[in-house]
């Protein structure tokens, strides 16, 4: 009595022509040209190429990708010539891990008269990838008082459209560099409307994907940002801890959540599609007890000259408290001005304090900054601190 329908809805795609050609010394001549002109399904002036201008229905299910909006048109149709009463039509989607009502409405149809039909739409965004079943059941009630019940179903794959990678690179300054190498690895171009990240609470991100030329800013990927199948694109983000978490060296430290990050895509016509990965983690860096960072220091100074640096030491303990003493050990080319075995004094749990020291260089080329050494009075713990940053040195004469 009842028949059911279930059609994927999906844009049309442009239809593409098999070209067929000659020399014209063959037998068919200009033939096989001249009816590739007349044909209107071709581009004119470029017959020759598979690309036409008029659009075709869909002709199977097609892919289905992670992150798109799985549409689709269910109709339930009368076949009969009676009347049937409390029509129910039910559609859910099995998935690997769970099963999902899509129909719109739960109430049942009183009645449906012969030649006549109940049309639904779904919609769905697919999150998972691998096998999908759409279940669609329906219930009814012949003439007679007879409960009819039947079930359809439609098996599809999901598949993976990006492949994304990331790398995350520790700065000195608590600064996280994060690289993502996202792959097309889909059959078809995609339009990357979007490629974000979305910092955890505890730092800014600033994107590095862009070049400022003449005040505006520019997409270092040029206006067109299509990505090609198998091609890769790498996107870099510097995230900086905001500051009232950067002031607690003990709470930034063991941060081991960056964030996540938000891709937007088109394809072919326009389908849309969308992917969040789940939350980005990185290593974090071990600095031990005691952290000493360069906060600031010349690019290049002058052969056996004093210059001036800028140093930061953080007790990165969050229980005990320490009483340092500061040594300056001389190397082959770096020579410290003042007294060594100074006394620091006390710093307390996650606190820090600047230290501004003076040094200078008797050779010259690029010098690696060394010989620090920090004592913790109380445990009788000593830590060294060499290659902590480079510096260029060149002649007086050179660098006028």
């Amino acid at each position: 009595l009842i028949f059911i329908a279930v059609m994927r809805l999906t844009k049309p795609t442009l239809f593409t022509n098999v070209p067929v050609t000659c020399e014209e010394r063959d037998l068919p001549g200009n033939l096989f040209d001249q009816l590739m002109k007349d044909d209107p399904s071709t581009v004119k002036g470029a017959e020759t190429l598979m690309l036409g201008e008029m659009l075709t229905l869909p002709q199977n299910f097609g892919n289905i990708f992670l992150g798109e909006t799985f549409s689709s048109y269910i109709s339930v149709h009368n076949d009969s010539n009676q009347v049937v009463k409390d029509i129910l039509v039910k559609a859910d989607l099995q998935t690997s891990s769970q099963r999902l009502n899509l129909s719109a409405s739960s109430a049942a149809v009183a009645e449906l008269k012969p030649d006549c039909c109940i049309d639904d739409v779904i919609h769905h965004e697919v999150k998972e990838i691998g096998t999908h079943i759409l279940v669609c059941a329906v219930s009814y009630t012949t003439q007679t008082g007879e409960k009819m019940y039947f079930r359809k179903f439609f098996k599809f794959q999901v598949l993976k459209p990006l492949d994304v990678k990331t790398k995350f690179y520790n700065a000195e300054t608590d600064e996280v560099f994060l690289e993502a190498q996202i792959q097309n690895i889909t059959t078809s171009p995609m339009f990357m409307e979007k490629v974000s990240l979305e910092p955890s609470m505890m730092y800014n991100v600033a994107e590095l994907n862009a070049v400022d030329t003449v005040g505006e800013s520019e997409s270092t990927f040029g206006s067109r940002t299509y990505l090609q199948p198998m091609d890769t694109r790498q996107y870099l983000y510097c995230l900086k801890p905001k500051q009232e978490f950067a002031e607690k060296a003990g709470v930034i430290k063991g941060v081991t959540v960056i964030g996540k990050l938000d891709i937007v895509w088109k394809t072919n016509l326009g389908e849309r599609g969308r992917l969040q990965t789940s939350q980005l983690q990185r290593m974090a860096p071990g600095y031990g007890d005691v952290r000493l960072s360069l906060e600031t220091i010349p690019d290049t100074v002058n052969l056996e000259e004093p210059f001036d640096i800028t140093c930061k030491i953080t007790n990165c303990s969050s229980e005990r408290t320490m009483d340092l003493v500061l040594e300056m050990c001389n190397t082959n080319s770096i020579h410290w001005c003042g007294v060594s075995g100074r006394q620091l004094g006390k710093l307390h749990p996650s606190s820090s304090l600047h230290l501004a020291l003076t040094l200078l260089s008797s050779v010259q080329g690029l010098q690696s900054v060394s010989g620090l050494r920090l004592t913790d009075t109380f445990l009788k713990r000593t830590y060294e601190y060499d290659d902590i940053a480079q510096v260029c040195v060149v002649s007086s004469e050179v660098k006028q």
